[in-house]
């Protein structure tokens, strides 16, 4: 047994039994939610303004995504192999260098990422992360550029919604905009923990 392994079943053998733990609260959904950050009736046009509000973005195209990395001459990227043919050989068409294996040695190499974002909260503006849907966890947050690519399915209206929806993954990420900490003198500082441009990129 690893060390890691021990720590959880120690901690597992501390915990009281499901039959004596306390039963979580029970609350209608609609009294938590954030009105204001509902209003409107298309779920991407909500989610897109609170993502902008914690300075994500949110792109459309691979066209506009292409444009973005190439006048910032961010030009080499990982790509999520399943999305190549949607995303990563259109930028290669652009003049951008894109690699479908993310080498973990050389994780300076990489200016931008593209991963799977397996849901977007429109209430937070909050793209969701799945280990087990993301292709490589540090392609999404060692980079400085992160494109977190959606279906519109993908859309969620609520953060009630997004809890109902947990899986089984042992590592699930909100990112709402790019990372950032406020821990020193209550000054908020950006791309301190992971990427410092979050882009929320929805292809249908």
């Amino acid at each position: 047994m690893s060390s890691r392994d021990e720590i959880f079943a120690r901690i597992k053998a501390a915990a009281p039994p499901p039959e004596q733990r306390v039963a979580l609260p029970e609350y209608d959904d609609e009294e938590i939610l954030s009105a204001p950050h509902l209003e409107g009736d298309d779920l991407w046009e909500i989610f897109a303004r609170n993502f902008a509000a914690v300075n994500g973005r949110t792109m459309t195209s691979v066209a506009a995504l292409a444009s973005f990395l190439l006048e910032r001459e961010l030009t080499t990227g990982y790509c999520d192999p399943a999305w190549m043919s949607k995303a990563g050989k259109p930028l290669e068409k652009a003049g951008l260098l894109i690699e479908t294996g993310f080498d973990r040695t050389r994780y300076d190499d990489y200016q931008f990422g593209i991963t799977r974002a397996t849901g977007a909260i429109a209430e937070s503006g909050s793209l969701i992360l799945d280990d087990d849907l993301t292709s490589d966890r540090l392609a999404a947050l060692s980079p400085w550029v992160h494109i977190g690519i959606l279906n519109p399915a993908d859309l969620i209206r609520t953060i009630p919604e997004a809890i109902a929806r947990l899986g089984d993954s042992p590592n699930i990420i909100w990112a709402t905009g790019p990372s950032k900490t406020a821990d020193v003198e209550g000054i908020l500082i950006e791309g301190v923990h992971g990427p410092g441009e979050e882009i929320a990129l929805l292809l249908r």
